[in-house]
């Protein structure tokens, strides 16, 4: 585990299941239909039960861009927060669908009063992106609304792969520069 502090925000990274974390809130990388198929939705969808998924698709559709926050079933989180990456389910995503939903996530924390909340790897998945590309831009994403004002205190980024924590270690350096 390691630790960055960009502005107001701490940052932990992490390698682990994002289903296991014990949070305020865990963001799932959603498509707009809501829809808790694969990847690290459907992951949710299992272990926190399919309640996550009825709330959320009451809720949708929505837009890239926009996120919802549902309760969180069986997880050891309060909240799951859906932020769309993709349009339909197993679609694939980019970079600014990254940074938009990075960001709807983290300013919808910051509505909630969320002091802490933990994202895996927003598009890496079902979604296609390169961990390098998706966690530059989450990074940004978090950064830019910290300086907007609406931040949230800690932002865990857990990596299920070596290769994405590592992608997460260097964009905060880069980001700290």
């Amino acid at each position: 585990m390691s630790c960055y502090r960009i502005g107001p925000v701490q940052f932990i990274v992490k390698r682990g299941d994002i289903t296991e974390e014990e949070v305020e809130a865990i963001v799932v990388p959603a498509n707009c239909r809501l829809v808790m198929g694969g990847g690290v939705a459907g992951a949710v969808r299992r272990r926190g039960g399919i309640e996550i998924e009825r709330e959320a698709m009451s809720k949708g559709p929505i837009k890239i861009g926009e996120a919802v926050a549902t309760t969180a079933g069986r997880l050891r989180a309060s909240y799951v927060i859906h932020a769309p990456t993709m349009e339909m389910p197993a679609g694939e995503t980019d970079a600014e669908k990254v940074y938009k939903a990075t960001r709807a996530a983290v300013e919808l924390a910051y509505q909630l009063g969320l002091s802490e909340i933990a994202f895996p790897g927003m598009g890496t998945g079902v979604g296609g992106l390169d961990p390098k590309i998706a966690a530059r831009e989450m990074v940004r994403a978090i950064i830019d609304a910290a300086e907007s004002g609406k931040q949230v205190d800690t932002v865990r980024l857990v990596a299920l792969s070596k290769e994405l924590e590592e992608a997460f270690l260097k964009a905060l350096e880069e980001a700290n520069k």
